[in-house]
């Protein structure tokens, strides 16, 4: 788990890309949107980490804030979120944590994962104010979710 938080604080640059239909490089992931996992009791896992490590808490865990790039105003978040133990949002019941990507263009990147024979497991949502999102399966069958945020300047 420990491991697994540290992610939360980490934006990954991205490097993996493919080639759109006019062959420019398409970006995929462009790095850790968010950290979900299950939990006996989300409440208590909140509580837990705000007094021992400092997270805050909001309703949904807690969303860190930061910028994309030096010097602008280009406001990124990744989202660190207990989950009660029965939740069915990361699909397999015994699958107890799940990674959130962040990616530029949710619609052509899902069109290309499909080309793959990659897994998509639900349409494009769109939440209004949050983004787009999608959810695959990895090689081993793990849901992911892919998270195309909304852009965010600072006030």
């Amino acid at each position: 788990m420990m491991v697994t938080l540290m992610m939360a604080f980490m934006a990954i640059p991205s490097t993996a890309q493919t080639m759109n239909q006019n062959k420019e490089p398409m970006k995929r992931v462009t790095g850790i949107g968010g950290i979900f996992f299950k939990c006996k009791d989300p409440q208590a896992m909140k509580q837990w980490y705000e007094k021992h490590l400092g997270i805050p808490q909001d309703p949904y865990g807690y969303t860190f804030k930061w910028y994309e790039q030096r010097d602008s105003d280009l406001v990124g978040r990744t989202v660190w979120s207990p989950f009660p133990a029965e939740s069915n949002y990361f699909g397999d019941p015994s699958q107890q944590v799940m990674i959130n990507y962040r990616v530029d263009d949710i619609e052509r990147l899902v069109e290309q994962l499909r080309q793959e024979g990659v897994t998509i497991v639900d349409d494009i949502q769109d939440y209004e104010g949050i983004g787009k999102f999608v959810h695959i399966l990895d090689g081993e069958g793990n849901r992911i979710e892919l998270w195309q945020p909304i852009e965010e300047h600072d006030e």
